[in-house]
């Protein structure tokens, strides 16, 4: 059934399953109308106390006749207990012509060692190791190691036995990402050297939370080698680097080592904050990176949510020593244990969910019968729950799939990602709002002026992803590939999540249609689950086996429109064989994707596709009616204003009481408690 939507509804089409009337009310007005708990792999909520997921997993297999570590000089080794102590002392350098890699390598394969960093440039995924080849003599390795480091700050030499191989410095590329490449380049080099008396300061930096980032990451990389502190010198801030007056550092540890590799789990909290804003203010304040958070999934702003999170590198402790700091931010931390292994994306049964719908009133065609208003509302109520608890809801993505912009959604700059047109997909990732707050203002700014330097000066603190572009916009300038390095900025959930909003405009699109022209029943060419494989499967699939619905399989009944799956697009999905087949071809022949791959070699980017049912089915569906008091906020020249976010700016009174639905209910992963919703009123909540 198709109806008109109260308002424009740009995210979903109008379609709906049931036929009932529905009502019109308000959700989220305040963070506590809308609350969501994920519901972890066991299928336990993880707000409860204790359901923090058990650690089963197996240890990763160690190999100990190679184990990575660091000399004292910062240069990553593989030890062997087969090769001599005596390798690994410094060897000193018997003048400039000892450096030169043509000399101590060859012609040859110094040319072969710069083609590799080209590649390691252009973020190819081949060749990501390279063998310098064997050298018998100890000092000769010396000299390798230290000709390499200088030339390429970026590169780690590694040996094993008497072979030498480099690959890129995971330390450097941390850096890199917190300042400049240049200023991480000379950094390295300025540790290699090692030269006493001496100290390297970074460019003045104004960004506290940015400086304390710096900061963290030398203490924990090169901590026993080094101090750092910021000072100011004109009335502007930069940080400065000296070696320890005590000389050679000790050396690490087996159990510092470990630190670099611990996982500490804990039960993320949020009110009013997106997913990844919490995290770039933790990672800011623990001095790690963004892409050290993993999650199984993100959750709505406005709202308190409850998810499962995992960071690496920051010990159980530390984590419960920032809890009272981040508490004020709004973030809340529960849980925090030691685990094995990150969190993998998807890895939840779904979602719990605790939601006030306010001011219930039915839709303006409706008529109030005679027997009360109150009673005609628990009427139309009862029917779309009923109706949704038996029929489902179409399993449309919901608008948080596609952001909250008004002028340009994520689906937009998802298409110009897929086109590859990587100067338009960051130009449209920058249009600004209506209005005229700081991040608009700096939007604005760099679009008109092509500065990114000036734009990243005056965008907030809290706006991650704005800033993580910019910063690399100003290192590696506007043009293809300095917006290709934008992209490569952000961690991979982050990007990918604009592509994937593009595909789900279309899933969207494609279920409207299919129902539209197939009706309600299993058609033939229609793609369902085997039954073998369906009760091990919920939600969206990138492998489930696939069955296509035959001509007897139609006429006998034997499957419901439940069951029925339409792919997301990607590259290894097949497409329906029907009159949906040639619909997906002429929708993405009309956004220009008619030869897509679904593949961005440059961003790292791959897209399978999945296969997603076209009707989703609340489970331990719950709800009454109560009256509630308005929150009305009155201000001292006596002015009443309704309180629609939840802040008591003044005294708390009653007002007139109104109609509320509670209702709760749990969700498969991937599915929308708005849609559902939505369903149930025939109006966007």
């Amino acid at each position: 059934m198709i109806m008109k939507q109260d308002r424009d509804a740009v995210d979903i089409p109008a379609y709906f399953i049931s036929t009932h009337e529905g009502f019109v009310g308000s959700v989220k007005n305040f963070a506590k109308d809308f609350v969501v708990t994920e519901i972890d792999i066991r299928g336990h909520q993880v707000n409860t106390p204790g359901s923090a997921e058990a650690d089963t997993s197996d240890c990763a297999f160690t190999d100990n006749t190679n184990k990575t570590s660091k000399q004292d000089d910062g240069v990553p080794i593989l030890q062997d207990t087969n090769v001599s102590a005596g390798c690994r002392m410094d060897v000193p350098i018997s003048g400039p012509g000892s450096l030169d890699l043509c000399v101590i390598l060859g012609q040859a394969i110094s040319e072969e060692l710069e083609q590799f960093v080209l590649t390691l440039k252009a973020e190819s995924l081949s060749r990501q190791e390279f063998s310098l080849g064997c050298f018998a003599d100890k000092h000769q390795r010396g000299n390798v190691h230290r000709a390499v480091r200088l030339r390429f700050p970026f590169l780690m030499t590694i040996t094993n036995q008497t072979e030498i191989k480099v690959r890129e410095d995971p330390d450097y590329r941390e850096l890199s990402q917190l300042v400049t490449e240049d200023e991480a380049e000379d950094f390295f080099r300025f540790i290699d050297a090692k030269v006493q008396g001496l100290s390297y300061t970074f460019l003045p930096d104004e960004n506290k939370e940015h400086r304390t980032a710096v900061h963290h990451f030398l203490s924990r990389r090169f901590g026993k080698l080094v101090e750092t502190k910021s000072f100011s010198d004109q009335g502007r801030t930069s940080i400065s680097v000296r070696l320890r007056e005590r000389g050679r550092p000790k050396k690490r540890t087996a159990e510092d080592r470990k630190e670099e590799d611990i996982y500490t789990a804990f039960t993320l909290c949020k009110e009013n904050l997106e997913t990844l804003e919490a995290i770039s203010y933790m990672s800011a304040a623990l001095g790690v990176l963004p892409s050290d958070f993993t999650y199984a999934g993100i959750k709505d702003k406005r709202a308190i949510t409850y998810q499962s999170m995992v960071v690496k590198k920051v010990s159980a402790q530390r984590l419960k020593e920032k809890a009272a700091e981040f508490e004020k931010r709004g973030i809340r931390l529960s849980e925090i244990r030691s685990v094995r292994e990150p969190l993998k994306l998807g890895r939840l049964q779904g979602n719990h969910f605790d939601l006030v719908v306010r001011d219930l009133k039915p839709h303006e065609a409706s008529e109030v019968h005679s027997f009360g208003a109150d009673a005609h509302l628990a009427a139309l109520v009862k029917e779309g729950v009923e109706n949704v608890k038996v029929r489902g809801f179409v399993n449309y993505y919901g608008p948080q799939r596609f952001g909250s912009s008004q002028s340009v959604q994520s689906d937009q700059i998802g298409l110009a990602l897929l086109k590859e047109d990587m100067v338009s997909a960051v130009r449209l990732f920058f249009t600004p709002e209506e209005g005229n707050d700081p991040q608009n203002q700096a939007k604005r700014h760099f679009l008109q002026t092509d500065n990114a330097k000036e734009a990243l000066l005056s965008m907030p603190l809290s706006k991650a992803r704005e800033r993580l572009m910019l910063r690399a916009l100003n290192r590696y300038g506007t043009g293809p590939e300095g917006c290709t390095q934008a992209w490569l900025s952000l961690p991979h959930s982050m990007r990918v999540f604009y592509p994937h909003a593009y595909c789900s405009r279309v899933w969207n699109e494609a279920v409207a249609h299919r129902l539209t022209i197939l009706g309600h029943s299993a058609k033939q060419g229609d793609l369902v689950q085997e039954a073998k494989n369906r009760a091990e499967n919920t939600g969206e699939s990138s492998s489930p086996q696939i069955h296509v619905v035959t001509e007897q399989e139609e006429q006998a009944g034997v499957y419901t429109l439940g069951q029925v799956l339409l792919p997301m697009p990607g590259n290894t999905v097949k497409y329906p064989e029907n009159a949906m087949g040639t619909w997906y071809q002429e929708r993405l022949a009309r956004d220009g994707l008619e030869n897509c791959r679904f593949r961005v070699s440059g961003l790292k980017m791959n897209l399978p596709g999945c296969y997603r049912p076209l009707l989703a089915f609340p489970r331990n569906l719950r709800y009454c009616l109560q009256r509630l008091a308005r929150e009305v906020t009155v201000d001292d020249s006596g002015e009443r204003t309704e309180q629609t976010n939840g802040a008591a700016a003044g005294e708390q009174v009653s007002d007139t009481d109104s109609l509320a639905l509670i209702v709760n209910f749990d969700l498969d992963s991937s599915c929308y408690a708005t849609v559902c919703l939505r369903e149930i009123m025939k109006f966007d909540p």
